[in-house]
């Protein structure tokens, strides 16, 4: 596939035995659900040409496998084609520093990407921007992933008197389950109460070494939780808040909030 982003390319590129049970049991999945989930082939078995471009890091990965749908909705997308700056995505930084799984106009989720190109930490991001820890790793939200489809797909097959494509009543219920099994967990449609809060520290004292310049707040999610939450949109900057930045560090683990 041509690239149209300058993805850093210096990290190893993840393996596909790194991935390989839970992409067989995905594949699986579709092929035994066909009336409700499809799956979306890889670039390098893809009849058509692609416009994506995925960073180089995933590249075994994303050869293989290009996503689910459910229901005709795109619930997990490895091939994104359009990449954009708004919605979730206002306060994130330069478009090589992550890379979309799943999105609505209002929330994503999205994998972190460091300035060597290694996959990191995989973030829910909601209405609010606040940012959600969905998995430490891109192997570990798949596995997550295949274990809220499942669940999805054993309950539409009990209903199994309503398998057609049209049927709304049904593609209804089965965004409702994967809400249920996932995303309302990683995008923040839960009691925040209930949540893990990650503060934003002052970067002096936050014992972080090699913070990116002009740093003006820092949450260190590296002992977090998944599920802990960071509520980016609290730090003091002056100026309009919309034009803070975020970048990574630790794997993704830690968010450092760049003052507009």
């Amino acid at each position: 596939m041509p690239q149209s982003l300058p993805w850093p390319d210096a990290a190893e590129v993840l393996p596909i035995s790194a991935v390989r049970a839970t992409v067989d049991r995905l594949t699986s999945l579709a092929h035994t659900h066909p009336e409700d989930a499809t799956l979306i082939p890889g670039a390098a078995v893809s009849e058509e040409e692609l416009a994506a471009d995925p960073p180089p890091a995933l590249e075994q990965l994303t050869d293989e496998l290009g996503g689910i749908e459910v229901r005709g909705l795109r619930m997990l997308d490895l091939l994104v084609e359009d990449r954009t700056d708004v919605g979730p995505y206002t306060l994130l930084g330069d478009p090589t520093t992550f890379y979309p799984l799943y999105e609505t106009p209002d929330a994503a989720v999205i994998l972190t990407i460091d300035e060597t190109g290694a996959p990191g930490a995989v973030y829910g991001i909601g209405e609010d921007l606040a940012l959600q820890l969905a998995a430490p790793d891109l192997a570990t939200y798949l596995e997550r992933f295949a274990d809220a489809l499942e669940a999805t797909l054993t309950t539409l097959a009990e209903r199994g008197d309503d398998a057609g494509e049209k049927n709304e009543d049904r593609t209804d219920a089965a965004g409702q389950l994967l809400d249920q099994h996932l995303f309302a967990s990683v995008l923040g449609m839960r009691d925040l109460e209930q949540i893990p809060a990650v503060a934003l520290q002052d970067p002096a004292g936050s014992g972080i070494a090699d913070l990116p310049a002009g740093t003006v707040a820092v949450a260190d999610l590296r002992q977090a939780p998944v599920g802990a939450r960071a509520d980016v949109m609290d730090a003091e900057v002056p100026g309009d808040p919309l034009a803070m930045q975020l970048v990574w560090r630790e794997g993704g683990r830690v968010l450092c909030v760049l003052g507009g």
